[in-house]
């Protein structure tokens, strides 16, 4: 099969698929503006679905991918300006958790909604860890612990300087202050040779993020745990990620304690205009 079929009968030749195409890969036929692949469409496709979404009669199918595929747009669920601020504005850190474990449908959600974030040259490189038992992240945040109390031991002023001194306090007292009673984690990890790992999966993590509040959940970026696994090798082990791969984010995920009633604000931008 061609890369890409053009139903003639509903193609309007209005050349919108070859403005779109990130990869300049679709010309236009010389005889007929019927859209054709150029010479180098098939090494330098990416699969990004533009052509597909943007032509406006559904005459574009591309090989991988056909309109009846593609779930339409509806414009009555479009945010208006105000409603766009208030999603956006009204994100929260969750730090404080009930004792409920999340159905795994939303956690399913949470992370096919996350590999709809954009990645360089349409990568997608995201691979995702779900920590979703809870004795298994207790010992996980036990051997952070660890961690923490070996960085103690061995320099006390930059324990102090992380606030290490703080959660091991905490932990000695019974409260858990590394994923603050988050029944689950999520990890966003990819292959150390993509070069754009961290910010792919950066991306993908803040999809979680604000989708999050839409099933009813919140969710919290795990520094302490995400710092832990970079720097104490028997984390890393304990996780038992595909050889050669980077963490590049930890998102606590639970059902949050208490709701938010107001929009704080937050300090002036500091923009410079050229």
């Amino acid at each position: 099969m061609s890369l890409f079929l053009i139903d003639q009968e509903k193609c309007d030749r209005d050349g919108i698929c070859v403005s779109e195409c990130p990869a300049r890969i679709i010309e236009l036929n010389k005889t007929d503006p019927v859209p054709v692949p150029s010479e180098l469409a098939e090494e330098r496709c990416i699969n990004c679905g533009h052509c597909v979404a943007v032509c406006p009669q559904g005459a574009f199918s591309h090989r991988n991918l056909s309109p009846d595929q593609c779930m339409p747009i509806k414009p009555e669920w479009e945010l208006d300006p105000k409603q766009a601020e208030q999603f956006l504005r009204s994100r929260r850190s969750i730090r404080s958790f009930k004792n409920q474990s999340v159905e795994r449908s939303k956690l399913e959600k949470l992370i096919n909604i996350a590999c709809c974030a954009p990645s360089a040259a349409n990568q997608q490189p995201w691979r995702w860890l779900v920590i979703e038992d809870s004795s298994e992240l207790r010992r996980l945040i036990e051997l952070i612990i660890q961690w923490m109390r070996g960085v103690l031991e061995e320099s006390p002023q930059e324990a102090e300087d992380r606030g290490f001194l703080r959660i091991l306090s905490a932990w000695e007292n019974g409260e858990e202050r590394i994923c603050r009673g988050a029944p689950h984690i999520i990890i966003a990890h990819s292959h150390e040779e993509w070069p754009w790992g961290l910010q792919d999966c950066t991306l993908g993590m803040e999809y979680i993020e604000l989708l999050a509040p839409s099933l009813g959940l919140g969710t919290c970026w795990g520094g302490y745990f995400y710092s832990a696994i970079n720097q104490y090798p028997p984390l890393y082990q304990a996780l038992s990620l595909p050889s050669g791969h980077l963490v590049h984010g930890v998102m606590m995920v639970g059902y949050p304690k208490y709701k938010y009633k107001r929009l704080p604000q937050r300090n002036e931008p500091k923009v410079t205009w050229r």
